[in-house]
């Protein structure tokens, strides 16, 4: 079965276009996500929506967005201008979580300082949710069998 799940943040917003004939809509985001190592850059994958999952990226998504998605993962091979072939990750949506919507933080009204380490609403709010991202088989050259 493959189904995954990404934390990201878009980096282009949506396009949207039709099928063929014009009736099922059909949305693409750009979405960058962190590296299993840190010394590694994040990864860029394409997304895409149909349907109802389209009009819902064109509608609640923007640019700098956090975003859990849910789908399934595939690898596109796409020809080069020199006749070779390039592979290429493509993310279909089956499910969309929003962990944010804001894009400029200067709109975000401040608190006082004094009273946020001791808040616990506010300490949450600032830290966001937290994903664990390390692997579940340590990164070793031994074969587990």
């Amino acid at each position: 079965m493959n189904h995954c799940m990404l934390e990201v943040l878009v980096k282009k917003a949506p396009t949207v276009r039709f099928t063929q004939d014009n009736k099922t809509p059909l949305a693409e985001i750009e979405a960058e996500f962190d590296s299993l190592r840190a010394d590694a850059p994040p990864s860029t994958i394409t997304v895409v929506g149909w349907g109802k999952l389209a009009e819902e990226l064109q509608r609640t998504v923007q640019v700098n967005s956090k975003l859990i998605i849910e789908g399934r993962l595939r690898m596109n091979s796409i020809p080069r201008q020199d006749g070779s072939k390039e592979k290429r990750a493509e993310f279909t949506l089956s499910k969309i979580h929003p962990l944010s919507t804001i894009t400029d933080v200067s709109s975000i009204p401040a608190k006082p300082q004094s009273n946020q380490k001791n808040d616990p609403e506010t300490s949450l709010n600032n830290e966001g949710v937290k994903w664990d991202s390390s692997p579940l088989i340590p990164d070793t050259d031994d074969i587990p069998f």
